[in-house]
């Protein structure tokens, strides 16, 4: 099922064709819980894209994992499967990652490090007619999931960037060191947000970062925070575009 909330928005719908139907047959051969670990083979199937792929992650349907995992983000909002037909997704561990909205989209936990006998992640499907499971990382262990493979799991680090990259602009993370953003992620930011001046952007969310220590992200959530900030700009600078009135010269005025 699919909730008109979400294929209706606009930021749904400013997205290609392409795009839109790789969501759909991504959604529908997703498993309980919206995940599924062959995306290559949908994408070969119905003809997409890598770019499609990844306008989906930037514009934040679905969320990727390491292992090439990937889970519909707006699941439990398109989804009501009752407790008697339910089955629990197997990417326990991917699963243990996660958090649930009010709204009920899943989010990716952000972690500053490694918690040191505290849950790292909680994960609440509620129960009735909707995904009836319930997943907690600390003492308790339901599905076999516990707070040992979720710290190993949970707060993976980005790889280092190869030398030879061109740096561009640094951003300031919660520890204080700056994490480069380069020249490559500049163009390929710029080919997926063109109503975006991706550069000046990045300079706004420097001074953001440096006016708000308290708010600013992990090395593995800098990334995630860049993204969302230029597609809120994409939708921005869309709207501006078709509300902007018409310019009447001075000729056509006569």
């Amino acid at each position: 099922m699919f909730s008109k909330t979400i294929v209706d928005s606009d930021a749904f719908l400013d997205m290609p064709l392409s795009t839109q139907a790789l969501y759909f047959h991504l959604s529908m051969r997703a498993d309980d819980d919206g995940f599924l670990n062959n995306t290559k083979r949908i994408q070969r199937l119905i003809g997409a894209t890598d770019d499609d792929l990844k306008l989906l992650v930037m514009k934040r349907f679905v969320i990727p994992f390491e292992d090439g995992v990937v889970v519909i983000k707006h699941w439990r909002m398109n989804n009501y499967i009752r407790k008697d037909r339910y089955t629990q997704t197997v990417y326990r561990e991917e699963f243990a990652m996660l958090s649930v909205k009010e709204d009920g989209s899943y989010a990716l936990e952000e972690t500053s490090g490694i918690p040191d006998g505290n849950q790292c992640v909680t994960v609440g499907i509620p129960d009735g007619n909707q995904l009836a499971t319930q997943v907690r990382v600390g003492k308790d262990r339901i599905g076999k999931v516990s707070i040992e493979s979720s710290i190993n799991t949970a707060c993976p680090e980005p790889e280092e960037p190869a030398p030879d990259r061109e740096q561009v602009i640094s951003l300031t993370l919660n520890d204080r060191s700056e994490f480069w953003i380069y020249g490559d992620q500049v163009e390929q930011w710029s080919q997926l947000f063109p109503a975006v001046d991706v550069l000046q952007e990045l300079r706004k969310m420097k001074s953001w970062l440096d006016s708000n220590p308290s708010r600013r992200k992990t090395k593995r959530g800098i990334l995630r925070f860049v993204n969302s900030w230029l597609s809120r700009e994409q939708d921005k600078g869309k709207l501006n575009y078709r509300t902007k009135a018409p310019q009447i010269s001075e000729v056509d005025s006569w």
